[in-house]
Parts: C-alpha cells; sequence; structure tokens
C-alpha cells in the first residue's frame, strides 16, 4: 500500500467524521461539504481505474447510508445527545411561568416601563412584564391595570393612577 492509498483511507474516514458531525449538529453544511470533497479526494486518491472508483464510490454510498440512519436513530432514541435540544426543565421552581399561570396577575396595576405601541413592559411588584395596550398608546410612566390574560399575553389599559 503505496503513501496515495493510506492518504486516500485518511481522508475517507475524515469524511465520515465530517458527515457525522454535520448530521449531529446541522448548521449551514460546512462539516458536511467537507466530507463531501474528502470523500471525493478519498476515492481519487485509492482507485487505481474508473472503473475501481465506482465500485469504491458505491460501496462508500451504502456505507455513508448506513453511518447516517445509525446516527439519527441513536439521536431519536435519546442514546445520543444532541447540543441542539434544550435539556433544561422550564418550570416555575426555575422561575419561568406559563400563560395558564398568568391569571393571579389580573387586576393588578403597575407602571409603564417603555412606550406601549401596543405593546410593551410594564413594572409590576419588582417584575418586568411583556404586555399590550387594550387601547391606544400609552407613554412611559403612566399607571397600568392588568385587565386580560389572552392568547399568552397581557392585555392592560391605563389607570388615573389610584
Amino acid at each position: 500500500m503505496g503513501g496515495f492509498e493510506i492518504l486516500g483511507l485518511v481522508l475517507l474516514v475524515l469524511a465520515f467524521v465530517f458527515i457525522g458531525i454535520e448530521c449531529v449538529i446541522p448548521g449551514f453544511g460546512a462539516p458536511g461539504i467537507l466530507g463531501l470533497g474528502c470523500m471525493a479526494a478519498g476515492i481519487a486518491l485509492s482507485a487505481h481505474s474508473w472503473v475501481q472508483a465506482a465500485k469504491l464510490a458505491a460501496l462508500l454510498a451504502v456505507l455513508m447510508a448506513a453511518f447516517i440512519f445509525i446516527i439519527l436513530k441513536l439521536l431519536a432514541s435519546g442514546k445520543m445527545k444532541s447540543p441542539i435540544i434544550l435539556e433544561e426543565k422550564l418550570d416555575t421552581e426555575r422561575g419561568f411561568i406559563s400563560s395558564s399561570d398568568l391569571d393571579y396577575l389580573i387586576g393588578k396595576s403597575g407602571v409603564t416601563v417603555t412606550d406601549l405601541r401596543p405593546a410593551g413592559k410594564i413594572s409590576v411588584d419588582e417584575l418586568v412584564l411583556d404586555v399590550i395596550s387594550a387601547g391606544p398608546f400609552i407613554e412611559k410612566g403612566k399607571p397600568v391595570k392588568i385587565i386580560k390574560v389572552s392568547n399568552n399575553s397581557l392585555m392592560v389599559c391605563e389607570t388615573d393612577g389610584k
């Protein structure tokens, strides 16, 4: 086995590594493109004829399909962790609240932190909340009251400050 064949095998191994990275961390395709380039260069360096290159390409296509299938099965079953999947629980103990938990805010008063055009922020009991004005534009610093929870949004109206 000569130097070119060894370099070809190294490039073929690198092709599997790069394409495996592309399967686990999908992005804009740089690892996948590098993998395909390494595969083409590895085939070119390893094969001695066009017929041998075609056979090697067909064999590698089958192996690559099996490799990708195994990686995707491992990701889907949870046996392999994906860095793009959120593992952290979003629960009330950690400060996250769902829209169904927002009903306790109805009737509370606060002050606008930003202009409401119609969306903006208000401060209620030292919490800064994203809200939507139920009426017209409300300036920053005006007193408001939460009147409704609708579609994961808090609706407010301007009050006279009492």
